[in-house]
């Protein structure tokens, strides 16, 4: 029996996913390293480029995400998804003969303006699922990034300990041209290219049919992940101060942060189908209240197993974070416009990275670690918060106009 379109186009979004990913996060980890050999030796400088480096891809990336969002719209996400996967190949393979840091820097903003493989694979997974499996599907293809994610930093240390950090690049420019011939020639989308003018910001916000929902929708995702990435980037830090004896510190560090990517490819699908059965947003204010509570005790840990454990829980939740904004916002929004509006959640997203790396490291080095912990947790909980309100408002939206109808 074959499959249907949709759960068809799913597999090879999925597995674009996990090669986008895979190779992305072979890059990342080393980048510091890179940017030594390209010439950088003062310390200091080495972690100012670091991170100009690190962030320009996610600041270009939110800013044009709308664009793309829009012109999926109108021309229809397989050309995104195509665009995407072999405009970074391109991009990633000219970063492994880069001569200088500048020249690395302007194509990781290149890569921002030209990226977006998973997201185009979201709005096309999300647009194309019936409504009673979107859930799951959504689910099951953030499995696919987060499985890349943890592969990826494997890979690229044995190819970069045996190879060198330059065949690192190639091998990334690789997994995504695949990502890109997958996207080609497998993915079939029935989509009839709208000859209307892309609405205008203003345009789209009065097509929306409840805006407040939606900026909910956009500052829990940018929450979460700003949430995400103050801790990451100094978990190493961490498990330093709670072992400072400890033998394979950078293995120890590694299974810590793979413990919520492990919990997240588990739980994912199984937190996809509870959604479709039970409702998004119940899944995503459980999921909001459950971390707001683990962060905190990883704030007291006395050993990395501890706080290993503690990220397992968290990943467990996590899982059903982003998949049920992506379901709410699939199921709210008008068909025209979907595309943007899943653009403006991706820049969100984006810029919760960007702000999540910046505020984790400046907030360690000035109150220490473990108030990180503290503020994200506080800032999860205000915005679950929000979350309730938000949906109150728009059911008394909903019955007010169904009053007025009768």
């Amino acid at each position: 029996m074959s499959l249907p379109l949709w759960k068809r186009n799913l597999y090879v979004c999925w597995f674009g996913a996990f090669a986008t990913a895979a190779g992305m996060s072979q890059i990342i980890p080393f980048l510091p390293l890179y940017i030594e050999q390209l010439g950088v030796q003062n310390t200091a400088d080495i972690e100012k480029w670091a991170g100009l480096v690190f962030g320009a891809t996610f600041l270009v990336s939110a800013l044009v995400s709308p664009l793309w969002g829009s012109l999926a719209d109108k021309y229809g996400r397989k050309p995104m998804l195509i665009r995407a996967g072999l405009g970074m190949s391109l991009v990633v393979f000219s970063m492994a003969f880069v001569q200088n840091v500048y020249e690395l820097l302007a194509l990781r903003m290149i890569m921002g303006t030209v990226s977006g493989f998973i997201p185009a694979s979201i709005i096309l997974v999300a647009t194309q699922t019936p409504k009673s499996h979107s859930g799951w599907a959504l689910g099951m293809l953030s499995t696919g990034g987060i499985s890349g994610s943890l592969i990826g930093p494997l890979l690229g240390g044995f190819l970069s300990q045996f190879m060198g950090m330059r065949m690192v690049f190639i091998d990334t420019s690789v997994l995504l041209f695949c990502a890109f011939l997958a996207s080609l020639i497998f993915i079939k989308e029935k989509f009839v290219k709208s000859e209307k003018k892309s609405p205008s910001f203003r345009e789209v916000w009065s097509l929306v049919p409840n805006p407040g929902m939606f900026v909910a929708m956009f500052v829990t995702t940018f929450m979460v992940q700003l949430a995400n990435m103050s801790i990451e980037p100094i978990i190493t830090v961490y498990v330093k101060i709670l072992a400072p004896s400890a033998q394979n510190l950078e293995i120890i560090s590694g299974i810590v942060v793979a413990a919520a990517g492990l919990a997240s490819v588990i739980s994912a699908p199984l937190l996809g189908k509870l959604s479709d059965r039970i409702g998004p947003r119940r899944i995503l204010l459980c999921a909001l209240l459950f971390i707001g509570f683990v962060f905190i005790p990883q704030a007291f840990v006395s050993s990395p197993w501890q706080l290993m454990g503690l990220r397992f829980l968290m990943g467990l939740a996590i899982a059903g974070i982003l998949p049920s904004i992506n379901t709410i916002v699939k199921k709210m929004a008008p068909s025209g416009i979907t595309g943007h509006l899943f653009g403006y959640n991706q820049s969100a997203q984006f810029l919760g990275t960007l702000g999540g790396a910046l505020l984790g490291g400046h907030m360690a080095a000035a109150l220490g670690i473990k108030y990180v912990f503290f503020s994200t947790s506080f800032l999860i909980f205000i915005n679950a918060i929000w979350v309730v309100v938000s949906t109150l408002l728009a059911r008394r939206s909903k019955q007010r106009v169904g009053a007025h109808a009768r």
